[in-house]
């Protein structure tokens, strides 16, 4: 069976009073297609979480400290013991702390690119950007893990997008996420993408207790009605164009169209993506800030049907920098874990509580470390020479630590890994052949990865 995705993408923002809607404009716009793999066998119905620590946290005040390194390496923070002997944690994370038999900690990744869009480029698409002589602040030499996905797999269900990013702008050119995006795959690979708006207030807009989600509003003017009458007129179309078309276009875009109006007017995309469908107590678990009430909305968007949600936790308040800390790095860590800390642990214990636990994998990573040393101004600096990732579910083996880094945190110790051995732990749960070729803008086959394999460890 072919493949068909997501045609585009749609916009919506996140604001104080939550999600506010797409400005969905009707059966014009690109479509959200939900599609099945292109052949072979594939486990039905998994689906991977990426939780994004974007900017990047510090492996040391996180998942991997240096308690005996000199002061001016181990920073400001204590390790404390998890319910897992001899694996400890940062202090920052005490909830963590209670469930390391549920995760697998890697704490010997790393890449050689330190600045942010080439970090994200390794990350996402487990190819160097440099290498192929890329600038990912302009464009992207490969397609990002969900745009493959959307290509290969497909979405779960009917009416549901395969690929969801929750997110802010990653790149400074309007309307596209280079690092997330689809490359030579074509826009119709790209992620349904949900952006934030800034508040410009220096305010933290996670603290709304009336944070919900508007996404797939109809927009003011249009109704289920009028959607159907205009589905009419533009089938009357282009069956009349279809009698001059010889390539199957038109009957393509047809389906296209169909998909659109059941993204607009169907049940399935309007539950998946409304929060106020979920009970007070379950929301208050994840908690009331927008890393806990994004990491539900991802648990929504898996449960019922997107194979790839993408959610970026920009540490604390919009406006801030979050966890890119090159300075104040004790009293960023110290607003930024606690959000984080809640909603990944809320996440991972809601899977399991669900028997979803098997069926999603959970990441939880960045682009980059943190430097080893603190610098004059009391934070660390970009480090690609290593960092830690989070691995949970997807029927994997956990309560473990796999490599290790240097008694400063300065480089892998042990067992180094690179972002593509991660992505191809993603692609295993996803049943997709990591050697699968593409062509890419000039007909040559690539290799979703050249590089990795799994990580025998966890399997």
């Amino acid at each position: 069976m072919k493949s068909v995705a997501c045609k585009g993408y749609h916009r919506a923002r996140i604001s104080r009073r939550g999600f506010l809607g797409a400005g969905l404009g009707g059966l014009s716009l690109p479509a959200i297609l939900a599609a099945r793999a292109e052949g072979g066998v594939i486990p039905p119905d998994t689906a991977v979480i990426q939780y994004w620590l974007g900017g990047a946290a510090s492996h040391q005040e996180t998942y991997d400290p240096k308690p005996d390194a000199p002061k001016e390496f181990r920073g400001p923070f204590s390790p404390i013991r998890t319910n897992v002997p001899g694996i400890h944690i940062c202090e920052t994370l005490p909830l963590h702390a209670k469930i390391m038999d549920k995760v697998a900690l890697i704490r010997s990744c790393h890449h050689d690119n330190s600045d942010h869009q080439h970090g994200m480029h390794w990350c996402q698409t487990g190819h160097d950007a440099k290498a192929n002589g890329v600038n990912p602040f302009k464009g992207s030499s490969h397609p990002s893990i969900g745009s493959i996905i959307s290509k290969t797999r497909g979405a779960n269900a009917l009416g549901v997008p395969p690929y969801v990013h929750i997110g802010y702008p990653l790149d400074k050119v309007p309307g596209r996420h280079f690092p997330h995006s689809a490359a030579y795959l074509g826009r119709g690979y790209d992620p349904y993408v949900i952006l934030d708006r800034r508040t410009g207030d220096g305010k933290d807009p996670g603290l709304d207790r009336d944070f919900r989600v508007q996404s797939l509003d109809l927009p003011a003017g249009l109704t289920t009605a009028t959607l159907g009458e205009r589905r009419g007129l533009l089938n009357g179309l282009d069956r009349l164009r279809r009698q001059a078309d010889t390539t199957g276009t038109i009957e393509a875009m047809d389906h296209h169209h169909q998909s659109a109006f059941e993204m607009l007017t169907g049940p399935g995309a309007q539950s998946a993506f409304d929060l106020e469908k979920e009970n007070q107590r379950t929301r208050d678990r994840y908690g009331h800030h927008r890393p806990g009430q994004t990491a539900l909305l991802a648990r929504r968007l898996v449960e019922r049907g997107v194979t790839f949600v993408t959610v970026v936790d920009p540490g604390v308040g919009l406006t801030s920098s979050g966890w890119d800390l090159h300075t104040k790095l004790e009293a960023g860590m110290n607003n930024c874990c606690p959000r984080m800390d809640q909603a990944v642990t809320a996440l991972i214990e809601d899977l399991i509580d669900r028997g979803l636990a098997k069926r999603v994998l959970l990441v939880v990573w960045a682009e980059f470390g943190r430097t080893p040393r603190i610098n004059a101004n009391a934070g660390r600096d970009h480090w690609a020479d290593v960092q830690s990732v989070l691995i949970s579910g997807g029927g994997l083996r956990m309560g473990q630590v796999i490599g290790s880094s240097t008694a400063k945190g300065e480089v892998p110790k042990d067992r180094p890994l690179w972002p593509y051995h991660i992505l191809a732990m993603m692609y295993r749960h996803l049943g997709i052949d990591p050697e699968r070729t593409f062509n890419d803008h000039t007909g040559r086959p690539i290799p979703i990865l050249a590089r990795g394999g799994v990580i025998e460890e966890l399997v």
